[in-house]
Formats: structure tokens, C-alpha cells, sequence
């Protein structure tokens, strides 16, 4: 029994929620994993298009601004036929002074079975999940975790290197600021749990106090060897303090240079999860790196989100029988 099934069992309100990759635990990764396969094909077809989520709602709600992830999920609800809507923050009653709660359970009320939270306070999604009866899936809260963009990051990293498993054997180095990334905490924990050894590479105030992963202030010393070069922009809107010299200077230890891109080896992979500051985390042209696989990353979040809506919500249990020759 994977730990979403657990979670359905256990629980009084037989919700299914995605919150974070340690919920999820290792073999419903593996599931999400193989069910987006399943996703990629129907998204190859001529008209890429199933009825699997025919009658559900998806409601993304996001508070933070997002460009990638929101079109994402609509994306994938509107290829499995759910109708979606779009919580508009800026034209809500919230600005007259309405709770969060009360703002979730107005729009559940209008029959919603899934709501996509994007939110700046770490712990929002957790706190969604306990006021309504309606699957809650993690867009990103805070500084804290972002389970579908490690899963996503995965799945391009498993199916790039023709991966049938896990990722057991890679080595792995995220670079950037790792302080205050969701991204960091959550594809490192989804990386390791798949088997790969993950690296930490920052400046020491761009790590936060306490990590799981080895760490390192010295780039030059791991690029020639690793399988996958992970980069993580500068949140400077997450900062309250200068944490770094310098952009300059950042660049010039931690950035992806015309000189370290020619170090990597030859089949290693560049990633990023947008959006990129060029010229800062990567200063060479992406599309002139033979393993840069960014723009693979954008097109597995469809099939990846394709798979967690359907896992949740699709009638079948998740089952993948059900996408079988149901295209319309």
C-alpha cells in the first residue's frame, strides 16, 4: 500500500492530499513516476485529450505569482477533462478583510473536488487540508517543499538517462540558494529517496542552519564529475539581507561559466526550474548545452501533474487501465 493510500485509509475524511515528497514516501513516487508515463503517451496523441477526471473541479489558488506551475496544472486538469478555475487574489474579498478559511470554504461549497495552493507562508497547504473535505495538492508554500516540481525533476532525470528504476549510482549537485528554495528541499529529498547522492554547493548563507545532505563551497571541486548540475536562482524577494558580495562574485564561484559548462562531462544533465536569471546561476546560452534538459522540465510537469490529479482523484484508484484507449 503506497503512503497516499495509507493517508485515504487512515484518515477520518478519506481525503487524498499531496503536501510533501516525505508524505508521498518512496513507493508513491515510484507510482507518480509510472503513471506519467502512462500521461506522456496520451499527451502524443493527435487530440491529447481523456475523460479520466470528466465531472471533477480543479481550483488553483495561487498567492504567489507563478507562471510555469499554474499553467501547468491547468494544463493537465483540462487534458483529463476536469473543469478547472483560478482563484484571482486580487479581485478577491480578501482584500476586504476575509480569513484564508473562509475564502477556502466559500470556493469549496461550489463543489470542488482539488485545490492547487500556492502560498508564501510555509505550512499553508497543511492548514487548507484540515478545513476542507477536497484534495489538497502543494503548489509551494514558503521556503518549504514543492512536490510536483521534484517530481517533474525526477521523472526528466529517470526517462533523460533511460532509467527504468531509481536514480541509484548519480551524482547529484544543487547549486544556488539553497536557503530559500522549496525546490532544493524537495528534489533533494525525492533524488535521495531514488537512490542518487546529492551534493549541497553554496555559499555558507545560502545554506540553511540544518540539512540532510552534504554540502560544499566549492563548485570547481565537484563539476567534472557529477551526473546531473542542478542550478537554483537568487530569491531575492525571499531575502531581508545582502547574503552574498555580490551578484558578480557569485557568478564567478557558483555560476555555470562558459569554463565549468566545458568541464561537465559529456553526458551529464543541466537543470534549472525556472524562471532563470541569466547571467547570475548560469551565464552561457542553455540551448547551446547538449544536457541541458530545462526545457524537458517544463514539458514532463503536464504529464507529472497529469498523473498526481489523476492519482487523487481519478475514479480508477489511480489505475492506468482507465487512460487505455479513452482519447476523445
Amino acid at each position: 500500500m503506497t503512503s497516499v493510500e495509507q493517508r485515504q485509509s487512515a484518515g477520518p475524511r478519506g481525503s487524498r492530499s499531496l503536501l510533501s515528497i516525505d508524505e508521498l514516501g518512496t513507493d508513491g513516487v515510484f507510482r507518480i513516476l509510472d503513471l506519467a508515463d502512462h500521461m506522456v503517451e496520451v499527451n502524443r496523441r493527435p487530440n491529447p485529450k481523456v475523460p479520466a477526471l470528466r465531472g471533477k473541479t480543479v481550483c488553483n489558488v495561487f498567492f504567489e505569482d507563478s507562471t510555469r506551475t499554474r499553467l501547468s496544472f491547468e494544463t493537465a486538469a483540462k487534458r483529463l477533462s476536469a473543469d478547472t478555475m483560478t482563484f484571482s487574489v486580487a479581485q478577491s474579498s480578501l482584500n476586504k478583510g476575509e480569513s484564508l478559511r473562509d475564502t477556502i470554504e466559500t470556493i469549496a461549497a461550489m463543489g470542488v473536488d482539488a485545490f492547487v495552493i500556492r502560498h508564501g507562508s510555509s505550512g499553508a497547504p497543511w492548514m487548507v487540508d484540515k478545513w476542507t473535505q477536497a484534495s489538497v495538492i502543494n503548489a509551494g508554500d514558503g521556503w518549504h517543499a514543492h512536490p510536483t516540481q521534484a517530481l517533474l525533476d525526477a521523472y526528466t532525470v529517470r526517462t533523460t538517462l533511460n532509467r527504468t528504476g531509481g536514480l541509484e549510482g548519480l551524482r547529484i549537485a544543487i547549486v544556488g540558494d539553497v536557503k530559500h528554495s522549496r525546490v532544493a528541499r524537495s528534489t533533494s529529498a525525492v533524488f535521495r529517496l531514488l537512490g542518487a547522492d546529492v551534493t549541497l554547493v553554496a555559499p555558507r548563507t545560502l545554506l540553511p542552519p540544518v540539512v540532510d545532505e552534504p554540502t560544499s563551497e566549492n563548485l570547481d571541486a565537484l563539476i567534472d564529475d557529477v551526473d546531473v548540475l542542478y542550478l537554483l536562482r537568487m530569491q531575492s524577494e525571499r531575502m531581508n539581507e545582502a547574503l552574498v558580495p555580490s551578484l558578480r562574485e557569485y557568478t564567478t564561484r557558483f555560476g555555470l561559466t562558459p569554463q565549468r559548462a566545458g568541464r561537465l562531462k559529456q553526458n551529464a544533465l543541466v537543470m534549472h526550474p525556472g524562471p532563470m536569471n541569466r547571467g547570475v546561476e548560469i551565464a552561457v546560452d542553455p540551448a547551446e548545452l547538449p544536457g541541458a534538459v530545462i526545457t524537458q522540465q517544463v514539458s514532463n510537469g503536464i504529464a507529472v501533474r497529469m498523473a498526481v490529479l489523476f492519482e487523487l482523484l481519478g475514479s480508477g484508484h489511480g489505475s492506468a487501465d482507465t487512460l487505455e484507449g479513452s482519447s476523445e
